[in-house]
Parts: structure tokens; sequence; C-alpha cells
């Protein structure tokens, strides 16, 4: 996970997702695309749910994988009663992180559905005593509170006797002798179906584990244009984005590359890095280690700048309830952005590359200069088109600068090392 994602439309753009280079898309977004794009590319900030049968275990969302038999595995479910669940205090927490949307899985690798589904009875109202479809609750309080809710759907499924095995969930104890990839594809289909007309409208379909498969060993065709032309006409406005773990894919944020896995320019579609609050993405008890609120800000403003969207994982307890401190970050990014959402949502990519000092954003004519590591009273920013005016953002108090060679030495003073962000608002000329 940790990845830059891109969300697109429909159609021969998607080959972009597969590394396929053409000298010309012939894709033409529909009007409903569009507009989708653009409210997703404003909304800057969503909140990933891991939370599955997994979290029965406390070891994470991959735990299948690494022993336990599906005979038994299976068994969590008839003690999977999340007590505690009320999607109206879940959906709050999240409205007042200053969140815009919602990821939530509704069925993981290990292929427990959260939701009623009528093509499996492994699913949270059919399989659990707690027999309630969390899904549409946590759907239709999305819609009470202004939500926009995206669902997380993954193409792999360790403890089916018909999906053709890949690389991973070899050791569930599964008989893998006979793969049915047509009964497999129909059986996805009918989920996302059911998912795509009765809950609502649904922002984006996050799909993962395409990866999964060795091109070299086991050629396969996912035959993802067709499903992805069936989501659309099931909802023309639903954006599709894929886990691909191929060109374009990053483990940081967009244009970086300090996981060695790619070196590709930033893509001008809508994009999303998603990231965990600590070091696990389902819940694992033993993981303790959380990023402090300063890192997680930090890391919303460099997605921000690189006109992308931070998607931030929280793995939710057995019971439905977020760890203390998962609820406990959440509110201080709440904080922080009910101060300086101004600077964050509705902008663009700023005007350069991440500089020693910090980033910046852009909303039209302003362009939000975030000094979020202080190192000197006067900073060089190398900022596009002539600078008419320069004051903080937090108190309107007049910044001095002087122009310098394609750019401005802006004159920010000694900057408490506590500050989390320093903002100064430049007015530039219209670009």
């Amino acid at each position: 996970m940790n990845t830059k994602r891109i969300i697109q439309g429909l159609g021969t753009a998607l080959l972009l997702a597969f590394g396929v280079k053409f000298a010309k898309a012939e894709y033409q977004p529909s009007p409903e695309i569009v507009q989708a794009q653009e409210e997703f590319a404003d909304s800057k900030f969503g909140v990933f749910f891991h939370w599955g049968l997994y979290s029965m275990f406390g070891q994470g969302e991959w735990y299948l994988n690494y022993g336990p038999k599906q005979e038994e595995y299976v068994k969590a479910a008839k003690g999977f009663y999340p007590s505690k669940f009320d999607a109206k205090a879940w959906v709050k927490a999240v409205k007042d992180a200053g969140a815009k949307y919602i990821c939530f899985t509704s069925r993981h690798h290990e292929g427990f559905s959260m939701w009623d589904t009528d093509m499996s009875d492994y699913n949270i109202v059919d399989a659990t005593p707690f027999g309630r479809d969390v899904l549409k609750e946590l759907a239709e309080e999305c819609q009470r509170q202004g939500i926009k809710l995206h669902l997380y759907y993954s193409h792999i499924d360790w403890g089916r006797e018909d999906y053709p095995r890949g690389r991973t969930g070899l050791d569930t104890g599964v008989d893998l002798s006979h793969p049915d990839w047509k009964g497999y594809y129909d059986f996805m289909n009918g989920q996302l179906k059911e998912l795509l007309t009765n809950y609502g409208p649904i922002g984006a379909i996050w799909f993962d584990g395409w990866w999964d498969h060795d091109e070299d060993k086991t050629p396969f065709d996912w035959e993802l244009p067709a499903q992805y032309q069936m989501i659309h006409d099931l909802q023309p406005s639903c954006l599709v984005a894929n886990n691909h773990h191929q060109t374009p894919f990053e483990g940081d944020l967009p244009g970086e590359n300090a996981y060695g896995l790619s070196g590709q320019a930033i893509s001008q579609l809508p994009l999303e890095t998603c990231a965990t609050m600590n070091g696990m993405w389902g819940y694992k008890i033993a993981d303790q280690n959380y990023k402090d609120p300063q890192i997680l800000i930090h890391m919303l403003v460099g997605a921000a700048s690189k006109g992308a969207n931070l998607l931030l994982n929280v793995g939710p307890q057995p019971s439905w309830e977020l760890p203390a401190t998962a609820l406990n970050r959440l509110a201080e990014m709440g904080k922080w952005l009910n101060e300086y959402g101004e600077t964050i949502y509705g902008t663009r990519r700023g005007d350069f590359p991440a500089q020693s000092w910090g980033t910046s954003t852009r909303k039209g004519n302003l362009l939000f200069v975030h000094v979020l590591e202080p190192e000197a009273p006067v900073i060089y920013v190398p900022v596009k088109g002539k600078v008419k005016k320069a004051y903080t953002f937090k108190e309107h108090k007049k910044v001095k600068f002087n122009t310098a060679e394609e750019g401005i030495l802006l004159d920010v003073g000694k900057i408490d090392k506590d500050t989390i962000d320093y903002v100064v608002v430049l007015e530039t000329t219209k670009l």
C-alpha cells in the first residue's frame, strides 16, 4: 500500500494504469466523470477504514496469507459481533477530522463480504451473530452527513476455490486445482452490481489485487475494460481507482521515488496518496507506532502541494471502535484544517517542487507558501508570475519580499520550530 493512485474514468485512458504507452489517448471522459474528478481533486482528504473478519485476530488484514487454514479462519465469523458499531459516530469522527470522503473495505483479500450480499453466505449478515448490514447503515449515514462514500473491493479471494491463484494466499488449505475464471469474474461483477445498486451514490470503486498475478508465469486477462464499463453503466459518475503496482506506481508522494519503484512524471489525472496512521492497515493490537499529528499534517500538505489527496487509514477494532490514539489524531487534523483548510481544500499543486523549508499550494492567483521546516529568516520561493502582495495567512500581517531570479526572497522572520505550518499568502498575477 502507501501508494500514489490514479483516479480516472473509463476507456482507453485506463491503459495508462497498466503502463501501456501510446501517442494520443482516444478516451474522452463523460461530463459526469469530469465533474466527479474535479470534486475529488477539491476534497483533498479522505479516511480509509480497513475493517473485516481479519480484525478479529488483531494481526492485520493479511493474516490469512501467513499460515492460518481457511477452515479454521472462517469460524471466527461465528464470534464476530461488533457491539459498538455506530455509523453516525463513525461518520461524525471523519467529518470532524475535516475529511470529505470515506473509503471502506467492502471485501478484502480474505474474501469476507462486509455487506448483505446474495452472491455468498460468507458475509457479515449471514455468517455472524451480528446480522446487520453495516455498509447499508454507513452509506445512509454518509448521505445524511454529506460525506462521500468510496468502496475498496479486492480482485483477490484467498478463500474461494474458483479464484485463479497468483502469488499470494497459497497456504490456506483451499483446493487450488480447479480455478474457474469465468465463474469468479461473474461472482465479482455480481457483487459490484449489488454495491452500485443498493447503497446509493458511490464516489469511487477502489480496486486492489491486480498485481497478484505474475504475467510471465500466469498470463491472465482481468477483463477490466468490461468491468469498468459495467461500473459506469450503473453509476456514470463513479470514479475507478486500481492499486495495480505498475507504472505509474509509487510508495510515497507523487513525483518522489524513495521506494525505488518508479520515476515517471506526476500524472495530470486526479491523484490520491494513501498512508496508514501506524504501521499496519487492518487492526494489529501490538502496533501502537502512530505517527504524530505534525507528521500527518505535513503528509496532507505535501500531498496537496503535488495535486494529490491524502487517504489516511485507520484500522478499527473488532468491536468497531476506533483506537483511542487514532481518534486523537483525527481530532488534531480536524482542528488544524478548521483553521487552515482554505490553504488545502480546492487547491491544486504548487508552483515548484518541495524545498528544504517546505512547499506550496495554489488556488487561482493565490499561492499559499507552507513553511514546514523553519531554517532561516529569509527563504527563496521560486514562484511563478509576479508577486503583488505577501501576508501571513493567520494574522493577515504584511510580509516583506524582494524580487529574485525566477522567484522572490521572502522575509518570514524567526519562526518557532514547534510551529506545524507557517503559511504565507502570495497574491500573484494571473497565471
